[in-house]
Formats: C-alpha cells, sequence, structure tokens
C-alpha cells in the first residue's frame, strides 16, 4: 500500500507530556487569535448576527449560514468600524450577488423586484378614528 503521507491514528489511548500539552494550547490560542483578526470575525463581533435582507437569526448551531457581504464588493475595503459589512444569509448573499454587474458596477434590477404603486394604505382611516375616539 502506498503511504499517502498521512499518519495513521494510534490505537489505544495516547497522553500528552505537559510540555506537549503547552506547546499544542500555545499553538491553539495563536491560531484563534490569527483568525480573530479576520474580517468575518470582526464583523460577528460588532454586528448582529442577522441577516440584514430577510432578518434571519442565527445562533453558534447555524452560523455558517450567515455571510459578511461586502457592500461595495472590494474585499479589501475591510475598515475596522465594520461600515463596509453587512451580514447577509447564504441565499440573500448570493441573490446580491446575481444582481450586481460587475461590468458596470451596477444592480440590475429583478423581475420580482419590479412593483406597481402600492395602492393599499393600512393607515388610511386611522385619522378618522382618532377624530371619532375624541369625541
Amino acid at each position: 500500500m502506498a503511504d499517502s503521507g498521512t499518519k495513521q491514528p494510534k490505537t489505544g489511548t495516547q497522553t500528552l507530556s505537559t510540555e506537549e500539552m503547552n506547546r499544542f494550547l500555545e499553538r491553539a490560542r495563536q491560531l484563534n487569535a490569527e483568525r480573530m483578526q479576520g474580517y468575518r470575525e470582526q464583523s460577528l463581533r460588532i454586528h448582529p448576527w442577522v441577516c440584514a435582507r430577510c432578518g434571519r437569526q442565527f445562533t453558534l448551531k447555524n452560523l455558517n449560514l450567515l455571510t459578511v457581504h461586502h457592500k461595495d464588493h472590494n474585499h479589501d475595503n475591510n475598515p475596522p468600524d465594520g461600515s463596509n459589512w453587512e451580514h447577509l444569509c447564504v441565499y440573500c448573499h448570493d441573490a446580491e450577488h446575481g444582481r450586481y454587474d460587475e461590468e458596470t458596477g451596477d444592480y440590475r434590477e429583478l423581475p420580482e423586484e419590479k412593483t406597481d404603486t402600492i395602492t393599499h394604505n393600512p393607515f388610511a382611516r386611522l385619522k378618522d378614528l382618532l377624530e371619532k375616539k375624541k369625541n
């Protein structure tokens, strides 16, 4: 059998010396610190875990479905205040990029976004009801 370059797990229990454990923990802390420097982690710390489009809320269990979208589509523009980031669920993020025209830098209007003038006004009779209540 050819060696694939990966070590086979040892059977039984394996214990680490105190020195090995300390090196392992230090490396884990270092990797975590490096990861926390990324814009995703920064954004997750400063923005609520809610999709800015559909309002879906996220927890640690499904946080992998929440993306950090660059509003100006420039992944190099990462201000520390997070002003160029917004959280979008994977579905809204796909829709957002589906309507962005890379050539012109503009957004295409999707057919479902075309709406006629709104004719329903839920507050149309509010003034009358308030006047009636005063009397």
